[in-house]
């Protein structure tokens, strides 16, 4: 018992004493410690893991070696992107990588990958910045996959038939009209920038076309300044939370006055299209294909008839914000490039003018038609040729779904950004003889080495998600360019900057095309 005793009193004598001395040794250990250590092991173990984690996704596929800037990568870079660093990303590989903050992106350079991104739904889903569900609303059918996307697609197949189109023409001529009138009133000072009214003109044709005439010249006027503000915010690398006085901020509180002043229009047009009214828009249009499948649910003999999703007011702004937004920008970049390629080309201009008059037999005041525009022959090659030398859409981004073979040596991981690029396809030698050389003859018959390539065309995407509005977006730039010619001489003033590209969302001349419009006697 005494040995017990002593035994128990040894154990507890020994605890005491290592009890103390672990006490002494944490406080001697959490002395030694600062905020400043824990916060600078902390940004050490983040910097390993990120550059662990970078190193592990980029595998063998060309990029640098590690992030010469631990987490950010090469984000200052990216705020204000050139033109030439994306041709020599291009040109490094395949397949190439960077990554900015949290984002892994792989870049598909060849016509082949940009094709399999195009068409793998099963891998991949079109993707914006992070901020882009706030602006867009996250119940925006941009977002949506699959059978889901498919379903909704196809209630918008009616907006851009022919039969659609023809209807749409005459509010693009008025704001065409009113446009020429202020590049000529512009040009009273001399050659100017243009760049910016171009973005005018095809933010207000777009809303003409959209919504009609339920919108006002001073909501299109307010929409087309405030604009810029939503291209601001979704570039491609940008701060990815929305916090007051941010590009985001600014982009988010444009696009909300946007979409309601859509939603208005929306229910003029419902009103106006369930009281019998004339379609005169794409809201008009699109509303009554819904009204009229409605009425033919049931036909007298009690059979079904063709029916078609019913959107409401909210849904039509949503989706009149993305053609919107998938046309703004784009269609700004090729207006630019074409009244200056037009102008630094004589040669086609006179072409282009000769065509104008020939279709209008030789009446200068004809209104356009779409039987009209069917024979701008020329003018199509004229504005084919520009997208393709010039092409607006570079690169298109994709969110991974899930892990994406997509070569026999590369693995693309879940949640990188995949992101197809348009423009080698597009200056390919061996589609494209000197493809820095613009010229609208190479797309003469159908047996031309640029038709007879069709895989290469690739300024609309091609897939699930290939642009709804494309054969719309040339018609509009053939019009547009066509009656210009016919109305109007321009002439540009060419400094060192005017073939160098600038990068914002789509691509400009650095020095946002100088030009000086002046009237003919024979249009007036």
């Amino acid at each position: 018992m005494a040995l017990e005793n002593a035994t128990s009193e040894s154990v507890f004598f020994d605890s005491v004493v290592l009890s103390s001395n672990l006490g002494s040794l944490y406080t001697g250990i959490l002395s030694g410690v600062t905020v400043w250590k824990v916060i600078l092991s902390f940004l050490v173990c983040i910097t390993i893991y990120d550059q662990v984690s970078y190193v592990t996704k980029k595998g063998s596929i060309a990029g640098p070696r590690f992030k010469l800037y631990p987490i950010i990568g090469p984000f200052l870079e990216s705020v204000n992107p050139k033109f030439e660093a994306y041709k020599a990303k291009w040109a490094s590989g395949p397949l190439s990588c960077v990554s900015v903050f949290h984002k892994f992106v792989v870049i598909a350079s060849t016509r082949d990958l940009a094709r399999k991104i195009f068409n793998s739904p099963t891998y991949v889903k079109p993707c914006v910045v992070d901020v882009a569900i706030k602006i867009l609303r996250p119940t925006n059918w941009v977002f949506l996959d699959g059978k889901a996307h498919v379903d909704y697609r196809k209630g918008l197949n009616g907006l851009f038939t022919r039969k659609a189109m023809s209807v749409y023409l005459p509010g693009q001529e008025e704001i065409y009209d009113k446009y020429f009138k202020i590049f000529l009133k512009m040009s009273e000072e001399g050659h100017v920038p243009f760049m910016h009214v171009f973005r005018e003109i095809n933010c207000a044709t777009s809303c003409r076309t959209f919504c009609g005439h339920y919108i006002s010249e001073e909501q299109v006027k307010v929409i087309a300044d405030q604009y810029y503000l939503i291209t601001e915010a979704l570039e491609l690398v940008n701060f990815p939370i929305i916090l007051p006085f941010t590009k985001a901020w600014y982009g988010k509180k444009a696009a909300d006055m946007t979409l309601d002043i859509f939603q208005q229009c929306a229910a003029k047009s419902r009103k106006a299209m369930e009281a019998g009214g004339d379609v005169t828009c794409t809201m008009d249009a699109w509303i009554k294909e819904m009204l009229d499948a409605r009425d033919n649910v049931k036909k007298d003999d009690g059979t079904s008839g063709v029916s078609i999703r019913v959107f409401n007011d909210k849904e039509i702004s949503e989706t009149i914000f993305t053609f919107l937004f998938a046309s703004q920008d784009a269609s700004s970049s090729a207006t630019t490039w074409l009244f200056q390629i037009l102008a630094d080309r004589p040669d086609v201009f006179a072409k282009v003018r000769e065509e104008q008059l020939r279709v209008r037999d030789y009446d200068v005041n004809k209104r356009l038609t779409i039987d009209m525009v069917d024979k701008m022959t020329y003018t199509h090659m004229v504005v084919k040729e520009a997208l393709r030398y010039r092409p607006p859409v570079i690169m298109v981004p994709y969110l991974v779904k899930k892990d994406y073979p997509i070569s026999p040596d590369y693995t693309v991981p879940k949640g990188s950004m995949v992101i197809p690029t348009v423009y080698p396809a597009l200056h390919d030698p061996e589609v494209y003889p000197e493809p820095e050389t613009f010229n609208p003859d190479r797309w003469v018959g159908d047996d031309s080495l640029a038709n007879k390539a069709p895989k290469n065309w690739l300024v609309f995407g091609t897939g699930p998600h290939v642009c709804l509005g494309q054969n719309y977006a040339v018609m509009n730039f053939v019009c547009m360019i066509g009656k210009a010619a016919l109305c109007m001489d321009w002439t540009h003033e060419v400094t060192p900057l005017s073939e160098e590209i600038k990068v914002f969302a789509t691509i400009f001349p650095q020095d946002n095309c100088k030009l000086k419009f002046t009237n003919r006697e024979i249009a007036t």
